[in-house]
């Protein structure tokens, strides 16, 4: 009867070979850890640059996690997730590209502690979900709502923003800058909405990061076309942006005509003149007195023939604007582009007080000022001393401008410094008590993971990081919700009274995010490589 159940059994049960499959859940967690180390460093005010060099021998210095990850070639197809992950966190907040990154190593490193312990990854990936929702509950409970009338605390939130970053010596005056950039783009009718395509950064080189400034109306990045001695600088300006070229035909194919009588060429070379001459004078009938010429690809977009006529005309010539310019020019001079020579009528014209070529660091640089019924647009000129420093202020003042986003899309403020982190660790940790079973463990494990902000800030500013997040822990128990690691005097204090806040959707989408990435790589038991 023995053996007869026995073989019963073995009808049932088969052997399931489970060593490879935790095989390739430890190399994925190692290869997201050691992605997540890589970037470990940069985090926070005194966080380290990364000089990153690439196979073209560009050169590029900075502590932005999303440039420094989307600049690393990686090739295990876990360690690219956390790639991904940290661009996701750039589209969603704009800021927290580390924070996010070393977040998920934590919680990787939790995870393997707790397979190893021999709990299932599906129960560990449902716990994880679980309590991201709590700690996005909790995060909402300590945030402290703000109107968008206060402008001072979204200068703040920019400056937080700023001081980790390479030009945190111009946070002064980069964060005010922002901030009206962005307040000058929001539109009353739809005030939760930034489209930050509105805003556009128009780098120069020259000068310092102190000759930055925000234009109100347009600014060129090139001359204008006087080669026949045309006008530079033109006062109560009325402005066209064409699309046409203003510059003889040409034949839609590569052919060549072959022109053997001279009385022919003369009257080819008339017919040119004539046509340009016709063109010229259709503009110049509407008032027209400032042109904006879309650049080419077929043919020339002006000749010195049509240059020599637009001179004579005292019309201001500003050629080779970029296609992808065309749409922000025409909405900040609220005017619409002209595709054709037959449809240029004096309603689609936009007006200036002034429009005048400017010297700007080693150029020049082309200013529309004084535009009238201006769209709800920005242009700020960046300037720096030298090619890297202009690179990375612009990627500063990009995360400044999402950083004031975040909190036109979601208006509540949260304090930084590891604060939020801390307090999230402590709550959660009260809560896995109230749970049961191995949910409880893996809550447990979800705060102690969060412990990792505050004790990396603490670490790349030199100051112990035990000490620091013990007494940190000692301060949230009294019931000190905001208290924080302030690197800049090597103490413990009231982060929020310090100015140091950051959006709310930065650190509730750091957590949503983060936990997503590491429960997907969790669920994984396989790699298939197809070829």
């Amino acid at each position: 009867m023995a053996v007869v159940a026995a073989q019963r059994a073995s009808k049932t049960e088969s052997y399931v070979d489970n060593k490879r499959k935790d095989d390739i859940r430890t190399a994925n967690i190692k290869s997201g850890r050691s992605v997540s180390d890589a970037v470990r460093t940069s985090l926070g005010p005194k966080g380290m640059d990364k000089m990153i060099s690439t196979a073209s021998g560009e050169v590029i210095i900075t502590n932005d996690g999303a440039t420094i990850l989307n600049k690393m070639e990686v090739l295990q197809p876990a360690a690219k997730m956390l790639v991904e992950l940290s661009k996701s966190q750039d589209v969603v907040a704009g800021d927290g590209t580390t924070t996010v990154v070393v977040i998920a190593g934590a919680l990787l490193k939790q995870c393997q502690t707790l397979l190893h312990s021999g709990i299932h990854p599906t129960v560990v990936s449902d716990s994880l979900h679980k309590a991201s929702v709590k700690a996005v509950d909790v995060l909402t409970a300590m945030a402290v709502p703000v109107e968008l009338s206060e402008r001072e605390s979204l200068v703040k939130l920019a400056s937080t923003s700023l001081n980790s970053k390479v030009v945190s010596q111009y946070s002064t005056l980069l964060a005010p800058l922002a901030v009206d950039s962005v307040l000058n783009v929001v539109d009353p009718a739809k005030p939760d909405l930034v489209d930050l395509r509105d805003v556009k950064i128009v780098k120069k080189l020259g000068g310092t990061v102190d000759d930055t400034e925000l234009v109100k109306g347009l600014v060129f990045d090139k001359k204008v076309s006087h080669a026949a001695g045309g006008p530079t600088r033109c006062e109560n300006a009325k402005i066209a942006v064409i699309q046409f070229q203003i510059s003889p035909p040409k034949t839609y194919i590569e052919q060549s005509i072959v022109v053997s009588d001279y009385t022919q060429m003369d009257r080819i070379l008339k017919e040119e003149r004539n046509y340009i001459l016709s063109m010229i004078k259709k503009i110049k009938s509407t008032g027209c007195n400032v042109l904006l010429i879309q650049k080419s690809i077929l043919r020339d977009a002006v000749t010195d023939l049509s240059l020599h006529y637009l001179a004579k005309a005292k019309i201001l010539v500003i050629k080779d604007v970029e296609r992808d310019d065309i749409e922000f020019t025409t909405k900040t001079l609220n005017c619409l582009p002209i595709a054709n020579i037959e449809h240029f009528r004096a309603e689609k014209l936009g007006y200036a007080d002034m429009v005048e070529e400017v010297s700007c660091g080693d150029g020049k640089i082309v200013k529309i000022t004084g535009i009238k019924e201006m769209g709800r647009t920005s242009t700020v000129l960046v300037r720096g001393s030298n090619q890297l420093v202009l690179d990375e202020a612009e990627r500063s003042l990009h995360d400044a401008l999402c950083v004031v986003r975040c909190l036109v899309n979601k208006k509540f403020l949260i304090a930084s410094g590891g604060a939020p982190e801390i307090e999230l660790s402590r709550q959660l940790g009260a809560w896995s008590k109230v749970l049961q079973g191995m949910e409880s463990y893996c809550v447990k494990s979800f705060a102690e993971a969060l412990e990792v902000v505050p004790y990396t800030l603490a670490e790349n500013a030199g100051l112990n990081p035990i000490t620091i997040v013990t007494e940190l822990r000692n301060r949230h128990a009294q019931g000190e919700v905001n208290a924080g690691i302030n690197v800049r005097k090597g103490l413990i204090t009231n982060i929020l009274e310090e100015n140091v806040v950051q959006p709310l959707l930065v650190s509730t989408s750091a957590i949503t995010l983060a936990t997503e990435c590491v429960r997907m790589i969790l669920k994984i038991d396989d790699i298939v490589t197809v070829r």
